[in-house]
């Protein structure tokens, strides 16, 4: 059974930076692409970062470009997204999750999500 734990998120001033977390079980992170979504207050939940072993990592939202770092612990099947710089666009709950795809270049459904983890941005 896969199963996702976000993790990390909270209470940042704006220009700080957060490394948030998805520890993952029951499946190979070798094959499976793990995708990061935010979802800000009032709006949709959108795609915003991608870790994937096999086919590269991707960074979806053009506002987060440059300004995030994927990496992996594969001692704890965690998977991290730092995101520095932070903003009041940056307020929002952060989820994890898998499709089942190895590669980051998918926009179908997701099957599998954590609870997600909230980060709100204020002075």
């Amino acid at each position: 059974q896969s199963q996702l734990v976000e993790s990390g998120g909270g209470l940042v001033q704006p220009g700080g930076s957060l490394r948030l977390s998805c520890t993952t079980s029951g499946f190979n992170l070798d094959y499976r692409a793990i995708t990061w979504f935010r979802q800000a207050p009032g709006e949709e939940r959108h795609q915003a970062a991608c870790f994937s072993a096999s086919g590269g990592n991707m960074v979806y939202m053009e506002s987060l470009r440059g300004r995030v770092t994927i990496s992996e612990d594969r001692a704890t099947n965690t998977i991290y997204l730092q995101i520095d710089n932070l903003g009041p666009d940056d307020w929002a709950v952060y989820y994890c999750s898998t499709s089942g795809a190895t590669r980051c270049d998918y926009y179908g459904s997701f099957r599998d999500w954590g609870q997600g983890t909230q980060v709100t941005v204020s002075a």
